[in-house]
């Protein structure tokens, strides 16, 4: 072989030699950088999800009905996988003094609630979950409570909504629920429940764990021929921490004065840890 012949064979090698040392150079870290800069780090793994909450609740209630009047109230949640994905347990102490001042340092024991939620189904190409609740008459004095073991079934779904610009941090939502309840045995001398309740919610989030929501609920009565009322009730709150969550409620009557399940007005405390 001449020289005319070896020489594309050299430039070959060469440029073979050439490029080599270009990617070891490219693949290897700057001198003064910190090694995590040349590799990029693993993602660290998902925070396991808040299995439990606990929940306080301090409300100041005017012309309340039975079940709305002055209390405290302690809630404990329980959100484990699979088809029923929510239970809960409502235990509430009413003020022996049922207006709006109330006392705080002389409750009673209330009618205690229970909850039992099921995942969320896609219905129209919306979610909807569904839960049965059931109240116990446990209220002592029975006047602070309904005298009535209650049963009810209900549903509830959640849209989101774009009422700003694209440029607006604010996560904004509607949601609807419908729950149908009645006394199903209880004191005789009480008057029966059946009601349709509602709840329409609009709900905006913050980048920094704040949000407020304003909710509707309207109720039919159906043992007073379908009469309705509705109160409105305005909430804002923030997240401390990941774990804590502080509410402040304001609520008023709408229409329908005297209709289950509605009062005058109402300002409410919450505090709620998730673990």
């Amino acid at each position: 072989m001449n020289a005319i012949s070896r020489k594309p064979i050299r430039w070959l090698l060469a440029a073979a030699a050439a490029a080599t040392c270009w990617a070891q150079a490219a693949d290897a870290p700057v001198e003064g950088q910190d090694a995590a800069v040349a590799k990029p780090a693993q993602a660290s793994p998902a925070p396991e999800p808040r299995r439990w909450l606990v929940q306080f609740k301090r409300q100041a209630t005017d012309r309340g009905t039975d079940d709305e009047s002055t209390r405290t109230q302690v809630r404990f949640e329980h959100f484990p996988d699979g088809l029923v994905n929510l239970w809960r347990l409502d235990l509430p102490f009413p003020d022996e003094k049922t207006d709006f001042a109330g006392d705080l340092f002389n409750p009673r024991p209330g009618d205690i609630k229970v909850r039992m939620g099921m995942k969320a189904v896609p219905v129209a190409g919306r979610p909807v979950s569904s839960f049965i609740e059931a109240t116990l008459p446990t209220a002592s004095p029975e006047s602070l409570g309904s005298g009535k073991y209650q049963l009810g079934v209900g549903v509830r779904t959640r849209v989101p909504l774009a009422l700003g610009t694209a440029a607006t941090p604010v996560k904004q939502s509607f949601s609807a629920q419908v729950q149908q309840v009645v006394s199903v045995a209880g004191d005789d001398a009480r008057k029966d429940i059946n009601q349709t309740k509602f709840e329409l919610e609009v709900r905006g989030e913050w980048p920094q764990a704040r949000f407020l929501k304003f909710t509707a609920k309207p109720v039919i009565d159906w043992v007073q021929n379908a009469r309705t009322g509705a109160v409105g009730e305005l909430e804002g709150g923030w997240r401390v921490g990941r774990d804590w969550e502080l509410a402040l409620l304001g609520g008023a009557l709408l229409w329908g004065k005297g209709v289950p399940s509605t009062y005058g007005k109402r300002a409410e405390f919450k505090a709620s840890y998730r673990f």
